[in-house]
């Protein structure tokens, strides 16, 4: 077996994304001598200890990061401020600091200022979730062969953003590195614009007269069973995205609303020229997933 790559790792937060890296970290053994995590809620820490996912469960977040070369913030990126704020004077000299958010000038925007120089960030978002949330929907696998984006700022330490790196290789990732605001256009189209999508067709649905809904609900086929699986995610999760990356989400929001509208218009014109293209280029992006075996 590799030597660990941390002695001491540090997750500040253990739902979904954390207690999927601790149980990795745990079935692996080579990516942390000592896994820590912590959190706020007493519930959750009490069922992580239930669960024995982690080396040492910390309710107080500046104990947990004191002496970790690597602590990982997976809470909602509109608590990274405070949270940093709290923990910044507590961190290691040479300690790797990252995340796994999904919106990355926000992550920047509310990191960087507190950092000592001894301190390195190296903002990360794993391209992996489920709808579900908690330390027990966490799972070893979720990350296997899917993406992990880094993006690291210029000038940052390249042998710290490779350790980094080899974290996430260890979990399974595969490793993109992108700027922080080309990562958050990008997930923009493929990832909130999608969710707000889900969530707004389920209000539809939720609107309708009683009658119509339990009809809805009864009948549902297979399209609207996606959006109510992608609609069941975690609320304040996504609160938190929707209003960090609101400058791309609302350009992509803008650029469907115009697409929706063209397409609602041939169908209303009859324009069934329109429309195959549209549905052609709908199959070729589901079989370019399928080729790069992200389906």
């Amino acid at each position: 077996m590799a030597e660990p790559l941390f002695e001491r790792l540090c997750l500040v937060g253990i739902g979904l994304i954390g207690s999927s890296i601790a149980r990795v970290a745990r079935a692996r053994g080579d990516i942390a001598r000592t896994v820590v995590a912590t959190t706020r809620r007493a519930e959750t820490l009490a069922r992580v200890r239930e669960l024995d996912i982690v080396d040492l469960v910390e309710p107080d977040h500046t104990r947990a990061v004191q002496g970790a070369d690597c602590v990982i913030l997976c809470i909602p990126v509109g608590a990274y401020a405070p949270v940093m704020r709290e923990i910044a004077p507590h961190l290691a000299r040479g300690c790797i600091l990252s995340d796994v958010g999904s919106t990355k000038g926000s992550v920047v925007r509310d990191l960087a200022p507190l950092l000592s120089q001894d301190v390195t960030l190296v903002p990360a978002h794993p391209m992996a979730g489920t709808e579900f949330s908690g330390p027990d929907a966490g799972f070893a696998e979720l990350f296997q062969n899917r993406y992990c984006i880094l993006t690291p700022l210029p000038g940052t330490d390249p042998a710290k953003v490779e350790k980094t790196a080899e974290l996430w290789r260890r979990c399974g990732s595969m490793i993109e590195t992108l700027d922080p605001a080309t990562h958050d256009k990008v997930v923009a189209i493929v990832s909130h614009l999608p969710h707000l999508i889900a969530f707004t067709i389920c209000g539809t649905a939720d609107d309708l007269a009683q009658e119509t809904r339990e009809a809805v609900l009864k009948f549902a086929a297979s399209g609207f069973r996606d959006f109510t699986r992608i609609a069941a995610s975690d609320v304040e999760m996504w609160r938190d995205v929707f209003l960090n990356n609101r400058d791309a989400l609302l350009e992509m929001l803008a650029r469907f609303s115009e697409d929706a509208h063209a397409l609602g218009r041939a169908v209303r014109w009859g324009e069934a020229t329109f429309i195959e293209d549209r549905i052609r280029r709908g199959r070729k992006i589901r079989q370019g997933l399928i080729e790069r075996k992200q389906a």
